[in-house]
This record gives C-alpha cells, structure tokens and sequence, in this order.
C-alpha cells in the first residue's frame, strides 16, 4: 500500500556505545557477524565498520542474535566478488540513544544518483557510458524555531558542533523504517516569510546509502 510523509518521526543518535571487535562477518545472504560476548538483543541498530568498503560505515538491524554472533538484517554478503571472504572485519558500534526532531516540516532528500562516464574511443563512431557508483546522499529539513532548548534541538546542535557520527531513522506510521550513517550541519539562523511560521535549518550528510526495512 503506497503511503505518505505524514507521521512519519525523524530521530538521531546522540550515543553510539564503545565498538565491539568484528573479528569476521560471513558470505551469506544475511551476513553473520562475529564478535565475542557482544552483548546485543535483537532489534538494536549498529554501525558498522568493515573492511569490506561496501557495508563500511552503514547502520543495519541485528537478528538472530547469540553469546558471540549476530546477523546484519537485510545485509547481502554473499557475492564474493564484492565480499572477499575472510575481508569483513572491524568494529562495530550500537546505537543506545535515539532523539526524536520534533516539529519539522519540508523535508527533501537529494543525491544518490547513477554516475556516469562517457568514453569514446578512437576506433568508434558512438560514445559508451560507464556506471561510476552514486552520488552522495544529502538530506535537508526545517524545524519550529521556537523548538529552541528542547531535546531534539539541542541534540542537533551538538551533533552540529562536534561532528559526531550518527544514525538518522525514519519511521513511517505504518512501521517501516529506514537508516544512514550521517553527520549533522545545523544552521540556527532564523528564516522568516509573510504568513509562515518561523524556522531554522538542518542538514543531514549521508556518510553511505540508506538501509530500508519494511513494517513488520
């Protein structure tokens, strides 16, 4: 069922807890992580670091979780072109504090284009185009600048100040959710227009691609 905007709550994380050693993660269709006495529960949300450059710096969902394994929700390992088997190790960071950004409005999202090159060799009439990865995520957003004090704003603020990695979650009212790494730029200038509220405004810098999980 398609659904829109409404409803849907913005957090950040204000607390990654200390990481964890990733001593490896498996080839497998949902990757098995391995890290000793980790300490996770299921449904936690981690960022991870890996050697692997594909899942380094993204934030997933852990299931199936045991004393010294869990698996990265929705994470895909097992082309080992792409995952080097035996490559996946690192740390990896649980997210124990979320904030919710009260009273934000004009949210948009921009980035994560195709890329492309255009070759043309000497010996051919026609150019060819070569996929060349993304573009980098950036997502923009308003908030009531009265919200001034408050947890969301002030959490915005020093997410602003130290640059600190984050988590952005979204979560639709019908369940579904979504992930990035990020890091915050806040910019409390205050914007005022005829018959509109006035507001400041935020910046959230994709540090990877999102991580999309449907209602449950």
């Amino acid at each position: 069922m398609a659904r829109t905007p409404t409803g849907t709550i913005t957090s950040v994380a204000t607390v990654l807890a200390t990481a964890k050693t990733i001593t490896g993660i498996s080839n497998a269709a949902e990757a098995v992580v391995s890290s000793t006495a980790h300490g996770y529960s299921n449904g936690d949300i981690v960022l991870v670091f890996s050697a692997w450059g594909r899942i380094n710096f993204r934030a997933f969902n852990v299931k199936s979780v045991t004393t010294d394994t869990f698996v990265l929700d929705g994470c895909d390992t097992s082309n080992t072109e792409f995952y080097t088997p035996g490559g996946g190790a690192g740390t990896v960071r649980k997210v124990t504090t979320w904030v919710d950004l009260d009273k934000t409005m004009n949210h948009s999202s921009s980035g994560g284009e195709p890329k492309t090159v255009t070759v043309k060799f000497t010996e051919s009439d026609v150019e060819t185009s070569i996929n060349d990865g993304f573009s980098a995520v950036q997502r923009t957003f308003e908030m009531d600048a009265d919200m001034i004090g408050t947890p969301g704003y002030n959490a915005l603020k020093t997410l602003s100040a130290t640059q600190a990695d984050t988590v952005i979650r979204r979560r639709a009212k019908t369940g579904a959710f979504s992930l990035i790494p990020g890091r915050v730029a806040f910019n409390e200038e205050e914007v005022e227009g005829e018959g509109q509220i006035v507001r400041v405004k935020g910046t959230i810098n994709g540090q990877n691609i999102s991580t999309r999980y449907a209602a449950a």
